[in-house]
């Protein structure tokens, strides 16, 4: 269920893989996505499984209603409606996990564990060029965070999303280091690669996961299977 652990102090980053839960085909099997067909009761289950795996109740695991965009919610407890549309969340609250979810985009895990603060952030293509990545950490900068660590997790690589050319061209004029080759020598885009820059432009400690979820079939992936389900990037603190 759990893959790619890290510890930086307090904070504790984690990404999921599709095994140890309960959706069938083709959301086998933990899919925590409930925006993409699968039986809603299957949905909550899996994620009370995540939950519980890492060590918290079901309702302090926030989740966001992901929009390809670049804004960013402060979490201080759980929603008192549905999830904000945002692709980013960061908070100061200890023992309250945030996740963001993912099936080819690149799910970024951050924190500064001496201020207390972490976010998540959910960096497709659109989100790339639109800086959520930037804008997660200057939210995570108003509430204190100074020196930053991150981790980037499993995600689509530049040799397998290939893109039309102006498309690329589009982006790589907002991001250089997303400009990228199929294998085939088609255009393409490395968008874990336009992330790990903004990272690095913005001083932070960046430790990827070099996993393409297309090629990995433990990962999900929208674009080799279409119809599928979603895993998770995750980050919570524990109490001092």
């Amino acid at each position: 269920m759990l893959r790619d652990t890290s510890v930086a102090g307090a904070v504790r980053f984690a990404f999921t893989d599709r095994h140890g839960g309960v959706s069938a085909a083709p959301y086998d099997e933990l899919n925590l996505g409930g925006h993409v067909g699968d039986d809603p009761a299957a949905v909550r289950r899996n994620r009370e499984v995540l939950a519980t795996g890492i060590g918290l109740p079901s309702d302090a695991v926030t989740y966001m209603n992901q929009v390809h965009g670049n804004a960013v919610a402060v979490v201080d407890g759980p929603w008192s409606g549905p999830a904000p549309e945002v692709d980013a969340l960061v908070t100061t609250e200890p023992d309250r996990a945030l996740a963001v979810l993912v099936a080819d985009c690149v799910p970024v895990l951050l924190a500064d564990p001496e201020a207390g603060v972490i976010a998540v952030a959910h960096a497709g293509r659109p989100g790339l060029a639109a800086g959520v990545v930037p804008a997660a950490i200057s939210a995570m900068r108003d509430l204190g965070a100074r020196k930053l660590v991150a981790r980037v997790g499993p995600a689509v690589c530049g040799r397998c999303y290939e893109v039309p050319e102006a498309m690329r061209a589009d982006v790589a004029a907002v991001v250089p280091e997303a400009w990228a080759v199929t294998r085939q020598g088609t255009p393409a885009l490395d968008v874990p690669a336009g992330v790990v820059a903004q990272l690095r432009a913005a001083g932070a400690a960046v430790d990827t996961v070099a996993t393409c979820t297309i090629e990995d079939p433990h990962s999900y992936s929208y674009r080799r299977d279409g119809v599928t389900g979603r895993f998770a990037g995750v980050a919570w603190m524990s109490q001092a």
